[in-house]
C-alpha cells in the first residue's frame, strides 16, 4: 500500500467491475443459450411454413414510417429560419 492509493482495494474494484462488467452478460448469454437447448418451446422449427419467405428486418411499411421521423427529426424546421 502506498502513502496515497490503498492498493488492495483497487484491485477488489477492477475484480468486482469485470465480473459484473463481463460476466452477467456472459451469464446471460449461457442461460439464454440453455434454455434454448433444453425447453422444446423455444426451439427453432426445422421447417417453415415457406422457406422462401424469409424477411430480415423491419416490413417496408416500418421501413418508410422510421425514414420518415428520422427526416422530420433531421430537417430544420421552417419556423428557425
Amino acid at each position: 500500500m502506498t502513502e496515497w492509493i490503498d492498493q488492495q482495494a483497487v484491485w477488489e474494484i477492477v475484480v468486482v467491475g469485470l465480473l459484473a462488467g463481463a460476466g452477467l452478460p456472459a451469464l446471460f448469454a449461457v442461460g439464454l443459450r440453455a434454455r434454448r437447448r433444453l425447453h422444446p418451446a423455444f426451439r427453432p422449427s426445422r421447417q417453415s411454413a415457406n422457406p422462401r419467405m424469409k424477411r430480415y428486418g423491419p416490413s417496408p411499411v416500418s421501413r418508410a414510417r422510421i425514414f420518415s421521423a428520422i427526416r422530420m427529426i433531421s430537417s430544420p424546421s421552417s419556423a428557425a429560419r
